[in-house]
């Protein structure tokens, strides 16, 4: 029989599993405690469970560690950009970022990604698998763990498209905002997309206060699907009448990220573009220069080009604001530790 993950459990299944099992129920509490809370790394440092329970369950269940492979640490800010190794020997990015209002922890939802924004180096190698509910919470338990101080904050903007592994991905908001685990409000808790209409849709009837971030980056179909794959199979127009119904069923104010790329889409037309689409929805604007990617070759606005875009967004009467730039003297871009070690 194929073993399954403990960590991948919710505390209702985990509860009826132990009963099927012929265990107490008080026991699972017990487990799922240690594993969400405490954040045991192993079974045998749960020592109010029975030895010979422990012994069962070590020899009947897989329980998802993450190794740290590689953590690069920026002279700049403090900003941590960790490459964690997975059971099977995949790698994975997550980003640790601090912040006034708190820590920020930025995790990946897939090995790889199959989305192809050609400014993204996630993409560069495909797709090879999503990542289970257990590995998504595993790199903010990693990370707890290393640097000792809670996690206030997480954003699914790393490595993988999220609403392209949507079971996982809510089924990790459930589990990281239960009061069981880290109990982190669900409206510190931030999903990106690069536009899966029906995702969008099906995670606005999930009854979930998360912000959804709509990586744009272009506002007419040419230039978006110029940049973006996925804009060959939705069009803008569906684009933001799905980001309508989010906004009509979860009443979550919806993040437009906006990475600006030199010569491509900073221009003042774009701008206007840009305004008419978020000034309409209310949304919030997040410019992004673009990270510069060896293998794609866009380069960032200077930082006078980048104000200017801002300030026109600004004068349009939308609410824009210029991403801080954290650990850009480190492999600050998604994807870019990953594909360095695999070209190794």
């Amino acid at each position: 029989m194929e073993k399954f993950d403990l960590k991948n459990l919710t505390i209702e299944e985990l509860t009826e599993h132990f009963k099927a099992r012929g265990e107490k129920a008080f026991r699972a509490k017990q487990l799922y405690q240690w594993m969400h809370q405490k954040l045991a790394t192993d079974l045998s440092q749960m020592s109010n469970l029975p030895a010979a329970l422990r012994e069962q369950l070590a020899q009947e269940y897989d329980y998802t560690v993450l190794r740290q492979e590689q953590v690069q640490i920026s002279k700049q800010d403090g900003t941590r950009k960790y490459l964690f190794a997975l059971p099977d020997g995949n790698f994975i990015e997550s980003v640790w970022m601090q912040y006034h209002h708190g820590n920020s922890v930025c995790i990946s939802s897939q090995v790889g990604c199959r989305m192809g924004c050609s400014f993204c180096a996630s993409t560069l190698g495909g797709l090879v698998r999503s990542l289970s509910a257990a590995e998504m919470l595993e790199q903010i338990y990693a990370i707890t763990r290393d640097t000792n101080e809670r996690v206030s904050n997480i954003v699914v903007m790393g490595i993988g498209e999220p609403m392209d592994n949507y079971d996982n991905i809510v089924r990790f908001l459930r589990m990281i905002s239960d009061e069981n685990g880290l109990n982190i409000s669900q409206r510190n808790l931030t999903v990106s997309t690069c536009g899966l209409v029906e995702g969008i849709k099906k995670l606005s009837e999930e009854g979930l206060a998360v912000t959804l971030a709509l990586s744009l980056h272009a506002v007419t179909d040419e230039k978006r699907k110029a940049i973006m794959p996925v804009a060959n199979r939705y069009s803008l127009a569906e684009l933001m009448e799905a980001c309508d119904t989010y906004f009509d069923k979860t009443g979550r104010r919806i993040s437009f990220e906006y990475a600006l790329i030199a010569g491509v889409n900073d221009t003042p037309e774009d701008a206007a573009g840009l305004a008419k689409l978020a000034a309409k929805r209310h949304c919030h604007v997040n410019l992004i220069p673009v990270n510069p990617v060896t293998e794609r070759g866009y380069k960032e606005p200077d930082r006078s080009a980048v104000v200017a875009f801002q300030k026109r967004l600004e004068d349009l009467h939308v609410t824009a604001t210029i991403r801080r730039e954290m650990g850009r003297d480190i492999d600050g871009a998604c994807g870019q530790l990953r594909r360095k070690t695999l070209q190794l």
